[in-house]
């Protein structure tokens, strides 16, 4: 008797096991064909043609394993494994995120030389959109990927206006915005854009001095606010290689327990606020 109820236990659970897995490979698929289209998407914003989607796509199948199956083996820690599952799922995003900070880096350089090879042009003779061309072939991407589809689009019946807030919005940065928004009233009120282009320079020159000041008047409270923010880590870190029991009076009682989130909140409240005073908006 007991071994036909065992069996049936046994049978009603990979019956639930078999059942439910359709279901969930089916839930996967649409999960992996949506996130290959978005991914694709924001690839395709990057112009990020080294890889593919689906090559991208594996790296949320491959990392999450190796890295949990890592952590466990290096630590025995089920903690630890599970932040290396959870940092696997993470890396890809934060590989898009990356190159589209360093693209938006590197845009940002290139804009005042971009001004003076639109405003040589226009002295030349040429229109706005000839202008445009030749900064596409002069001049290293991203700036060049940018200004095409600006390019591209004017060919395909979109006004320039138009393309210009689309580059606008496409590349979020102040620089850019003042150059755009200089553009669109010039082109409304019928201004000279090479004087246009000439004060712009002066501009935004100026005010790059004024971000690399502030950058170094503000060095010593941003590495006061790393070094202060690791310190605590260290320490839990340092105290712990050579006795691991020193906490668990603090995990054993209500009181010691309070007094640990009272300090991650200090501490959380302490980098922010660090940050602030540290940063210094133009």
């Amino acid at each position: 008797m007991f071994f036909l109820i065992v069996l049936l236990i046994i049978a009603s659970i990979m019956l639930i096991i078999f059942g439910t897995m359709p279901t969930f490979f089916d839930k996967m698929k649409i999960w992996r064909e949506n996130k290959e289209k978005n991914m694709e998407i924001e690839m395709d914003r990057l112009f990020y043609y080294d890889k593919s989607p689906r090559q991208i796509m594996r790296l949320y199948f491959i990392l999450p394993p190796v890295l949990g199956v890592a952590g466990f083996i290096f630590t025995q820690n089920m903690i630890i494994a599970g932040t290396g599952v959870f940092l696997g799922l993470l890396i890809p995003n934060i590989i898009l995120k990356m190159r589209d900070s360093l693209r938006r880096v590197k845009f940002n350089g290139q804009i005042l030389d971009a001004i003076l090879i639109l405003s040589s042009s226009l002295k030349g003779g040429l229109s706005l959109l000839q202008a445009f061309e030749v900064l596409v072939d002069e001049i290293p991407p991203p700036m060049s990927q940018e200004m095409g589809l600006v390019v591209r689009e004017n060919k395909m019946g979109v006004s320039m206006e138009e393309s210009l807030r689309r580059l606008s919005k496409r590349m979020t940065m102040d620089e850019l915005t003042l150059v755009v928004n200089s553009i669109l009233v010039a082109r409304e009120t019928g201004g000279d854009l090479t004087k246009v282009f000439s004060r712009l320079t002066t501009t935004i020159r100026d005010n790059n001095k004024l971000k690399d000041n502030i950058r170094t008047l503000t060095l010593q409270g941003r590495l006061q606010g790393i070094i202060m923010s690791v310190i605590p880590f260290v320490f839990i870190w340092w105290v712990l290689t050579f006795n691991r029991e020193h906490f668990n009076i603090m995990l054993q009682s209500d009181t010691g327990r309070g007094l640990l989130v009272l300090a991650l909140i200090l501490q959380a409240g302490g980098m922010v606020m660090i940050k602030r005073f540290s940063s210094v908006k133009i």
